[in-house]
């Protein structure tokens, strides 16, 4: 077992993670190089690495500039920036980990697939979900045949207000123009799930959704545009920004400049912060234009028909199996309910079988990815030894997903069915 070397574009809070899971598994990887304009946080990773020969780099143009450094570049920027980081860094031959979204649009996911057929190249994506054990057992109970042939499923991710204010309001994801629709943003993690699920070509796909909420029609009378500025409704409002010195402080551990420990921040220090940060605006005079509620409706080559739901009206992840013998239910909302993470149902005999994930070994990451942080980077070293294509979630699977989302965001914008096909094996918006 040798050890496969590291280096990384972007050292957020994406970066960081990936980073920290891949320094716990000193057998598998060694962490050589970073590129970020933060010293403070290549310093970080520097120490993180425990490798006295590691070497920092300022930006991406740096680092792809030297010759080929590592066996495996992740690249964990804005999602804006990865485009030009895959292409320079299959170029040098590197294999890569690049986070979610691929890109911006369509056309350039399509041409890093190319580019890496054409280099020959390993491309993984972060579509961590697949990597946890909540949805690796409900793949496995569709393919233990438990519900016989599947017929329709349902998915809802419920974002969470304060998560939306914080990302797609205030945030990096909050106007469509410098980062992507927000149903790519947020949930091709989903939509990669529903076709790893059902299997099967998409071929149809319509959306409905639009920013209901969070605008200059909902602000209270005589905010100012700084939750610092003050607002007459400042201690009755969720959204206010004050709130990330106590309640929402664990947000600042994404956004905040600095590596520093977020608990040991003074509140004034916060509050200075505020006044000039994106995230001390009032999210009601932002200029935010991506939706806050979105569904979207799927027809599959199988028959299959499939719904989701992207609202930031609720919190997590909640999942519906509709199948000839029986039907799955599961997710945050039984969990909460029942305490079971997932039931089946027979059609037949009125058995009922209850399941309970245990992710405690899958430490690290975002909670709310249930272990698939974790997950994701434990099994990227062996999934860097097989096929590209082979690759559990390739750039070749992940195209997929990305087209059906970026067709949604057609759908919702024209009121239109998009018909999808497949020409020469890449999927394309008709």
């Amino acid at each position: 077992m040798r050890q496969i070397s590291i280096a990384c574009i972007g050292c957020g809070s994406r970066g960081r993670t990936y980073l920290s899971i891949a320094a716990s598994m000193n057998k598998h990887y060694k962490i050589v190089a970073a590129a970020d304009p933060s010293e403070d946080r290549l310093e970080a990773i520097r120490e993180l690495s425990g490798n006295p020969d590691f070497t920092g780099f300022k930006s991406d143009d740096e680092i792809l500039a030297e010759p080929k450094l590592a066996d495996l570049m992740i690249i964990a920027t804005q999602d804006s920036m990865h485009v030009k980081a895959c292409l320079l860094a299959l170029k040098r031959g590197y294999d890569i980990l690049v986070e979610k979204p691929v890109a911006t649009n369509i056309e350039d996911v399509l041409l890093i697939e190319k580019c890496a057929r054409k280099y020959g190249r390993r491309v993984q994506v972060c579509h961590v979900l697949r990597y946890g054990r909540f949805y690796k057992k409900v793949h496995e109970i569709i393919e233990e045949g438990t519900l016989g042939d599947v017929v329709s499923i349902h998915m809802s991710e419920g974002v969470t207000t304060f998560h939306q204010a914080h990302s797609y309001v205030r945030g990096h994801w909050g106007v469509k123009e410098k980062s992507s629709p927000m149903i790519i943003a947020k949930s091709c993690h989903d939509l990669d799930i529903l076709c790893w699920l059902v299997d099967s070509d998409c071929v149809k796909v319509s959306s409905f959704g639009g920013l209901s909420y969070f605008n200059e029609s909902n602000m209270p009378q005589g905010a100012p545009s700084r939750c610092t500025g003050g607002c007459p409704v400042v201690n009755e409002c969720e959204y206010n920004a004050n709130l990330y010195k106590s309640t929402q402080r664990a947000w600042l551990n994404r956004v905040w400049p600095t590596c520093e420990d977020v608990e040991n921040i003074s509140d004034e220090r916060i509050t200075e912060w505020l006044k000039a940060s994106p995230w001390g605006r009032c999210v009601y005079r932002c200029d935010n234009n991506v939706v806050d509620h979105q569904v979207v409706n799927m027809q599959f080559t199988n028959d299959v028909t499939a719904s989701f739901t992207m609202t930031a009206f609720d919190s997590g992840r909640n999942i519906e199996i509709f199948g000839t013998k029986g039907y799955l239910r599961g997710g945050d909302a039984l969990k909460k309910r029942s305490g079971s993470d997932i039931v089946v149902n027979k059609h037949f005999g009125n058995e009922q079988i209850d399941y309970s994930i245990d992710c405690s070994e899958e430490s690290g990451g975002y909670d709310g990815h249930g272990g698939g942080d974790y997950g994701l980077i434990k099994e990227l070293y062996y999934e860097l030894l097989k096929e590209p294509e082979d690759m559990k979630t390739s750039i070749h699977a992940s195209v997929i997903s990305h087209i059906i989302g970026f067709a949604a965001e057609e759908s919702r914008l024209k009121s239109e069915v998009i018909l999808i096909k497949k020409d020469n094996d890449i999927r394309q918006v008709m």
